[in-house]
């Protein structure tokens, strides 16, 4: 019944995006079918080196941390050195790290190793947003980043099953593997993928461009991108606390530690099975509207868990924070998009991937904190109300600036081009404003 709708938003969510977008889409894919690093890095540690759990945990949130310093600098990367490069650096650091894995096993050397892989995975991802939205017309920008989403789960759904069965070969060689397949993603995109960086405008003083001087201070002082930032952290912080607060949560309710792999295995499921027909659904509508209501979906799983006490319920739990993360990723890449200037594409997605990546660090910290202290309910009962927060956030702040109706351009950093945050028949358009 639900084969021929779904073989329909296929082939609509497929036509129409340039080759380079494609190349793009391959190498995610292949980079996240070699994500065996994160994936039983904890093992690893405490399994073959013979770490305490403490260090464990403490080493993954290093790995985060890499990220928030990795995000803006991959963005300023991107847009003074280009998307192209920085994707290729990033690759190839991120490969050397894995293979260090392999082969360090001082406390001290995997730490470094680990949150120096923070850092250059994390670089990557602005140059990636910016490349998206190079390529891509405005109109057809959600439905790319949602391909784009779409393959990394796809891909770590397989590195998830594939490492697994291959766990017989030892994490060395699985993390040698991702070495492998991390530099194979930076020879596709450096063989295949066109650089798709912006010319740098001159000045009409004739005194340097446009683009060499915005800061990321300038772009935190773009009002309505700077709301979006922090509703984003608030999304981003309810989103990273199941990975933490359900396993524990679970624990606690007397179930074995064999439900959560099951009940977690939910969200991968649904993303690959139904990105496509959410994305068909949901392409036309307003941007405001789909945060408001992934938000409100965040908000009403999260908190539902404080009512599960099985494995099915807390399955179901799952899948409506799930579809919440299916509508949100890619509105939120194309919102961020949308307001940003053609020539500072890269630090917008920078700034942005930094609030992932504090969100990220952020939520651990906290769901081990309260979950053994308050207790779960309080944790979930917590993420309800954040995320009720985000919502109400997005339409009451954000509604002009991403309304479908347009919104008036900021005023840009001085000496700066600024964009009208509008569209008129899927087209940006653009305006020079002097501060």
């Amino acid at each position: 019944m639900f084969i021929v709708p779904l073989i329909r938003s296929a082939r609509l969510t497929v036509s129409g995006l340039p080759g380079g977008f494609w190349w793009l889409w391959l190498s995610t894919l292949v980079n996240r079918t070699g994500a065996f690093v994160l994936t039983f890095l904890s093992l690893f540690l405490t399994q073959e080196l013979g770490f305490s759990g403490w260090y464990a945990g403490l080493v993954i949130a290093l790995h985060g941390l890499g990220g928030i310093a990795g995000s803006p600098l991959g963005g300023m990367l991107s847009d003074r050195w280009g998307r192209r490069p920085t994707m290729v650096t990033g690759h190839l650091a991120a490969a050397a790290c894995a293979a260090a894995l392999a082969v360090v096993t001082s406390p001290w050397a995997v730490a470094a190793v680990v949150l120096l892989m923070g850092v250059a995975m994390q670089s990557v991802r602005p140059a990636i947003g910016a490349t998206i939205a190079d390529q891509v017309p405005e109109h057809d920008r959600r439905r790319a980043y949602a391909l784009n989403y779409w393959a990394l789960n796809l891909g770590f759904a397989i590195a998830a099953t594939g490492g697994g069965a291959a766990l017989f070969l030892g994490y060395r060689t699985l993390f040698l593997a991702e070495a492998v397949a991390t530099a194979l993603c930076a020879l596709v995109v450096f063989l295949r993928l066109p650089e798709t960086r912006p010319e740098v405008r001159p000045r009409e003083d004739g005194k340097g461009s446009d683009g060499q001087r915005v800061t990321m201070l300038d772009v935190l002082r773009d009002g309505p991108f700077r709301t979006l930032v922090l509703l984003s952290l608030l999304v981003c912080t309810v989103f990273s606390t199941p990975w933490v607060g359900l396993p524990l949560t679970m624990t606690s309710k007397g179930l074995d530690p064999d439900a959560y792999g099951v009940v977690i295995a939910v969200n991968g499921v649904v993303i690959v099975a139904f990105q496509l027909l959410v994305n068909r659904i949901t392409e036309k509508r307003s941007t405001v509207a789909l945060l408001v209501v992934s938000s409100l979906l965040f908000a009403a799983g999260t908190g539902a868990t404080a009512l599960a006490g099985t494995p099915l319920m807390f399955a179901l739990t799952v899948v409506v924070w799930t579809v919440g993360e299916m509508v949100y990723i890619p509105v939120s890449a194309a919102a961020t998009a949308r307001l940003a200037p053609e020539h500072a594409r890269g630090r917008y997605q920078g700034v942005m991937g930094m609030s992932w990546s504090l969100g990220g660090f952020i939520a651990p910290v906290m769901a081990g904190w309260i979950v053994t202290g308050p207790g779960p309910d309080v944790l979930w009962l917590g993420c309800a109300v954040v995320g009720t927060v985000a919502a109400v956030g997005y339409a009451v702040l954000l509604r002009r600036a991403l309304g479908s109706g347009g919104a008036v351009p900021e005023e840009a950093p001085e000496g700066t081009a600024g964009p009208v945050r509008g569209e008129e028949r899927g087209e940006e358009r653009e305006v020079s404003a002097v501060a």
